[in-house]
């Protein structure tokens, strides 16, 4: 009888041992994987707000570069009248604004240079150096004080800005389109 009771106190303590161990197994399985699935959600959520903040910089460059435009259109109008009474003034007011929106589209690529990735952000500061023929132009008609040979030379220099500033905006969309779908 005293070697039965032994015998099924030494299986008991066994299968205690065992189930304890089982147990702590199971609980360290259980916590690896729930560090696992945390960590891996923070790194889905952190991409996604990444992916997110990317989208609105990028969107912010292309309406602010839309807005330019069609300053640029204003200017086109005053430049197609050189010796319209007051063209002059306008001219004054309008490159004022340009360089008002002139100084938000520069705000915008250096967002977009912050988001990255490094190809948008090239091609964000691309954007933003092709306003720089448009600026050289009013000043070159302002100091023309319209009309006469250097008026109509800036309006030229002026009218081939436009390509150069729209393909580079194009070449941006692009660019952007590929980084935002991870390309």
């Amino acid at each position: 009888m005293a070697e039965s009771t032994l015998w099924t106190l030494s299986i008991a303590a066994v299968t205690g041992g065992t189930a304890v161990l089982a147990s702590w197994v199971t609980s360290r399985g259980n916590t690896r994987a729930a560090r696992i699935q945390a960590e891996t959600a923070a790194d889905s959520q952190r991409r996604e707000r990444l992916r997110e903040s990317r989208r609105t910089a990028y969107l912010d460059l292309i309406e602010q570069a839309h807005i330019m435009g069609e300053l640029f259109w204003e200017v086109s109008d005053v430049l197609r009248q050189p010796d319209a009474e007051g063209s002059t003034a306008a001219l004054q007011r309008l490159s004022e604004r340009q360089t008002a929106e002139y100084a938000k589209l520069r705000r915008c690529a250096r967002v977009v240079e912050l988001e990255g990735p490094l190809p948008a952000a090239a091609a964000a500061l691309r954007v933003q150096k092709k306003t720089g023929d448009f600026h050289a132009a009013i000043k070159q008609a302002l100091a023309a004080g319209g009309g006469g040979a250097e008026w109509t030379a800036a309006e030229e220099r002026f009218d081939a800005s436009y390509s150069p500033f729209w393909a580079a905006l194009e070449a941006f969309v692009d660019t952007a389109r590929d980084a935002h779908q991870g390309k």
